[in-house]
C-alpha cells in the first residue's frame, strides 16, 4: 500500500495539531515536517488517518 497518506502530528509540548500529507517509504511516512511553531523538533505523537 504505497502512495500518500494523511497524518495527524501532534507536539507533546505545546500541543499544537497538525494535518499533513506524505508519502510512504519503506513503513515509513515522509511529511517534510521539521519542528512545530514552538521550535519542538522531537517530542511528537504521529497518528495515521485512515478513511
Amino acid at each position: 500500500m504505497d502512495g500518500r497518506v494523511k497524518v495527524t502530528i501532534r507536539c507533546n509540548q505545546c500541543g499544537e495539531k497538525f494535518i499533513l500529507r506524505g508519502r510512504r517509504d519503506k513503513g515509513k511516512v515522509d511529511t517534510g515536517f521539521k519542528q512545530c511553531i514552538c521550535s519542538n523538533t522531537d517530542d511528537f505523537e504521529i497518528e495515521e488517518l485512515f478513511g
